[in-house]
């Protein structure tokens, strides 16, 4: 039988801290019933004469003297069958969207382990996601983990809806593709605006969605992601679904497992962040990928804002290391109303090499990345010299990279958030583009498809 203990010793911020408790388990479920309401807490930590839970719904309302506290000795659970697609769900697994409970033959446990590397299967194919820089740059494998660095004020919340409202798998259709959305932190507006969107695009009943509010406890941004990713491991895995995850923002995650280190009262790292914020995130990344026994996959797409855009903050520098490459905005880019404003130059994806060219995207697909790479980044450079010596003075060529640059950043990069072009689309515009420089400054494409693609302006 349960015991139920009648007093807590201390109550800080979102945690509560008892004495006397033998029996605790980490990560276990309590059920404190504060005035005849229910709430849900779990213990995060035990030493010799203290347990420490966090609890999900907060603590206001409560005291030391008017709760009461019962060890589970069960951890957190949630309930997963198809029929969680096109639904809505709150930070520990829910139902918010009034279409009542989950009825589901088994309950899951939301602190799954990071994929074994040994079982791992080595990423293959893409997810065409609509966007041209994406596609075509730094293309999304499946499998992969490919964070996006955005910026305060920047339109990541845009992007992140573009991608849910377009992603598809390009090849393969008859296999099932859906995609788990994760918002963490985020207004009441932001959350009708992502509803907004998908309902528009049709795509809202091939979507789940976890759904954490700015007003909700703190606690809750802790197992959000836990609970997602719980679902997208259940579609992948169970059911054989080919599942994108894009979650938004890993910031707000972060943010909130430093107020709760705080209130621990454990010793700080870098910039007030606990020092297991490395492993707390590779627990979460390395959930992703492709399973040598299963036929589904999880693909990940954090979306994370970088505190005054330093990308050597710990948040984006720990993320860079555990992915496998980066997407980065440019605030300059923004500020031009250039959308999506992808900096080019500082993104790269470590895996779209293995996932692209003939039997995947194009022939030419490898070859156009690395020329249109090559070309831009001299247009960055000439437009430094144009800064000294003014473009009159520039040469013929310079000139017409100068043009090809321009246009680059007006129809490639930026082609708004309600375009969606092809892969086969957006390799034609690269093209296309490359028209605006002479055969000579093609050096990274082979002759063979110069005569095939190539055409003078």
């Amino acid at each position: 039988m349960l015991k139920e203990y009648l007093r807590i010793d201390k109550i800080e911020g979102p945690l509560i801290f008892l004495k006397g408790i033998n029996e605790a388990k980490y990560g276990e479920i309590i059920e404190i019933s504060v005035e005849g309401q229910r709430r849900l807490g779990k213990v995060i930590k035990i030493d010799a004469h203290m347990v420490v839970a966090q609890v999900f719904e907060g603590t206001s309302g409560m005291s030391t003297v008017n709760s009461s506290v019962r060890f589970t000795g069960q951890p957190l659970t949630i309930g997963l069958s198809k029929d969680i697609l096109g639904r809505m769900f709150n930070g520990v697994g829910e139902p918010i969207d009034g279409g009542g409970p989950i009825f589901a033959s088994q309950r899951y446990n939301i602190n799954s382990r990071p994929i074994n590397p040994v079982a791992r299967q080595y990423p293959r194919n893409f997810i065409e996601t609509g966007i041209s820089t994406i596609d075509t740059l730094f293309t999304l494998i499946r499998g992969q983990k490919l964070p996006i660095f955005s910026g305060n004020g920047l339109t990541h919340k845009e992007l992140a809806a573009q991608i849910v409202s377009q992603a598809k798998i390009a090849s393969e259709s008859e296999q099932k593709f859906a995609v788990c959305f994760v918002a963490i932190g985020i207004t009441k507006d932001d959350g009708a605006y992502f509803v907004e969107r998908f309902e528009e695009s049709g795509t809202i009943n091939n979507v789940v969605m976890f759904m954490n509010y700015a007003d909700d406890p703190v606690t809750e941004r802790l197992s959000i992601p836990k609970c997602a990713l719980t679902a997208a491991e259940y579609l992948a895995f169970e059911a054989d679904m080919h599942i994108l995850v894009v979650m938004t923002d890993m910031t707000s995650y972060c943010e909130a497992l430093r107020e709760i280190a705080s209130a621990k009262e454990e010793v700080p790292s870098r910039k007030g962040y606990p020092g297991y914020l490395y492993s707390d995130l590779a627990f979460i990344y390395e959930r992703a990928g492709m399973l040598k026994t299963k036929n589904g996959s999880i693909t990940f797409l954090p979306i994370l804002t970088m505190p005054n855009d330093d990308i050597t903050h710990p948040i984006p520098d720990l993320t860079g290391y555990i992915t496998e490459g980066q997407i980065v905005l440019s605030r300059e880019l923004s500020n031009k109303d250039f959308n999506p404003p992808i900096n080019v130059m500082p993104s790269l994806s470590r895996l779209m090499k293995d996932g692209i060219g003939e039997g995947f995207t194009r022939e030419d697909h490898p070859d156009l990345a690395n020329q249109l790479f090559s070309s831009y980044s001299k247009v960055l450079d000439i437009r430094s010299l144009a800064q000294i010596i003014g473009e009159a003075d520039l040469s013929d060529i310079d000139k017409h990279y100068m043009t090809f640059g321009k246009r680059f950043e007006e129809e490639f990069v930026s082609q708004g958030f309600s375009t969606r072009r092809t892969i086969e689309e957006s390799l034609n515009l690269g093209w296309e583009l490359l028209g605006e420089l002479p055969p000579e400054a093609l050096d990274r494409l082979n002759d063979e498809l110069i005569r095939k693609y190539y055409r003078r302006k």
